[in-house]
């Protein structure tokens, strides 16, 4: 049985919406997917997101499912808490046009880093339970944003072929690198890569060699303001944000700046024992070391990865390609410099059968 690929699309129903893409898939396209072992969810935006099987299936087991995982991220990004990637006067990127319909949304790109949502997920078909499609800006100025999800169905993946890339950083020990940028060579390269083996379905790993450390991968959008100045005051602080926004809070932010930072770090904490009582963890090490998060750097605490995956297809019939939104881009995170400003990115190419 050959792979099948499908295309949905949703209709978020607030800001924050958490939408269960398997049961849609079911009513739209009827049983077509359920013969299959595994499938594939691929989100086209920057915003919206899955987790990992495991880790979505311990949440969903609690009464508050991944309600109380999402509320932790609300907590340290609360939103319009003075974000550069909001101030869309000095965004370069936008035209005139865009400005006034912009989203001011930099507190939804930062979870999605930090939360460890994927933009391209594997489920285990055969396990039951719901795919949550958590979408983070999913309304903006009282309309709903249309959103696009990619199904593959397939039973088996076989590895096609591996290769490793040098990515050339900057000695700045906080960066972010676009590798989607045309002057690094790899998506050219990854093209390539793709084009001499014959892959009508799969995927594409990019993940951290070992023995790269204080780095990560992700997906979303590289916008300068973003990248270089919101994402590095969250790796530096991680309740920045948080924490400004409990100071504006109070009328007299001289008189009581601790008192603030106190509520920030509420909130948080308050967050952070909901999702480790959904996962059951208890009195474990795991809790232990949520006391002393505050003195931590994003690093450690923060669901930053290593890997990421990247959907392929031969859609309509034409050459096998990278399938990914407009505003996508594998991004390298690092908050420790590199030994030689150099770190290795294994690829990987996988065919769905």
């Amino acid at each position: 049985m050959a792979p099948l690929e499908l295309s949905l699309e949703l209709t978020p129903r607030a800001r924050l919406d958490v939408i269960d893409v398997r049961a849609r898939t079911a009513d739209v396209h009827g049983p077509v997917l359920d013969d299959y072992q595994h499938c594939l969810y691929c989100s086209l935006h920057t915003t919206a997101g899955f987790l990992q099987q495991n880790l979505a299936a311990r949440l969903q087991a609690g009464p508050q499912g991944v309600g109380s995982y999402i509320d932790l991220f609300r907590a340290i990004f609360p939103e319009g808490a003075g974000y550069r990637h909001d101030l869309l006067d000095e965004r370069t990127d936008l035209t005139p046009d865009q400005r006034p319909v912009e989203p001011t949304n930099g507190d939804s790109h930062l979870a999605f880093m930090a939360g460890g949502l994927d933009a391209c997920v594997s489920y285990v078909n055969t396990r039951p339970g719901p795919v949550h499609l958590i979408d983070l800006d999913g309304v903006h100025a009282g309309r709903a944003r249309r959103r696009t999800t990619t199904i593959v169905g397939y039973n088996e993946e076989v590895q096609v072929a591996r290769t490793r890339i040098a990515v050339p950083v900057s000695a700045h020990p906080l960066d972010a690198i676009n590798l989607k940028e045309q002057r690094l060579g790899l998506y050219s390269e990854i093209a390539e890569f793709i084009a001499r083996h014959d892959v009508p379905k799969g995927r594409i790993r990019l993940e951290l060699a070992p023995g790269e450390q204080h780095a990560s991968l992700t997906i979303n959008e590289y916008e300068t303001l973003l990248m270089r100045h919101d994402l590095a005051d969250v790796l530096r602080d991680p309740l920045r944000f948080a924490t400004e926004t409990a100071r504006n809070a109070l009328h007299d932010m001289r008189s009581v700046p601790f008192k603030a930072l106190d509520y920030a770090k509420y909130d948080f904490v308050r967050a952070m024992n909901q999702v480790v009582d959904v996962l059951g963890l208890g009195q474990s090490r795991v809790e232990r070391l949520v006391a002393r998060a505050m003195g931590l750097p994003a690093s450690r605490f923060f669901r930053m990865r290593r890997g990421v995956h990247l959907l392929v297809s031969d859609r309509a019939g034409g050459p096998s390609t990278i399938v990914e939104g407009t505003y996508q881009s594998p991004i390298l995170v690092q908050w420790r410099p590199a030994p030689g400003r150099t770190r290795l990115v294994d690829v990987t190419l996988t065919r769905f059968k």
